[in-house]
């Protein structure tokens, strides 16, 4: 699995009411939540972010509640992944349920700026900085994993080993 898109630049602790206020979680539609994602850390992303770009940030992104808001609304705005130092457990896991891939290098989370176009090959655990001519590691995203992000979450995973039973 190849991920391609323009970074969008975060800093460390990003937590889920800055990934999506707590004011807009009245809804779970991805398509509403997606009108207000990083509103509280960025009041612009909404309306700029393109489908495919990436989120890149520091230490324990998706900090704060264990709301499943926050990556529906991250996935919602068409982001193609998230590149962060480290990510906060029950956002890792939410992350991957709903189907949002994930990849933890503090090389790259330090070394990209806002801007740059960056490729991740998900298998090889490979992040390639387009702008810069660099390449980061990560973890390889386990096949069974990227079978999760490829179904759009747990619940298409299971649905499509229910049909195939």
């Amino acid at each position: 699995m190849k991920i391609k898109g323009r970074a969008w630049k975060f800093g460390d602790d990003v937590n889920t009411d800055e990934i999506i206020p707590a004011r807009y979680l009245n809804t779970i539609d991805p398509a509403a939540l997606a009108a207000h994602c990083m509103e509280d850390a960025d009041p612009d992303f909404a309306g700029k972010a393109r489908k495919g770009d990436l989120i890149v940030a520091g230490k324990n992104f998706g900090c704060g509640s264990s709301r499943e808001h926050a990556p529906i609304a991250i996935k919602g705005a068409g982001v193609g992944a998230v590149v962060a130092s480290s990510f906060a457990r029950i956002f890792y896991r939410n992350a991957f349920n709903i189907g949002l891939p994930i990849f933890e290098s503090p090389e790259a989370a330090r070394a990209a700026a806002a801007g740059d176009e960056l490729e991740i090959d998900a298998g090889k655990g490979e992040i390639r900085n387009l702008t810069r001519g660099e390449i980061y590691r990560s973890a390889p995203i386990p096949p069974f994993m990227e079978d999760l992000v490829r179904a759009g979450g747990l619940m298409g995973y299971v649905r499509r080993k229910i049909v195939r039973a």
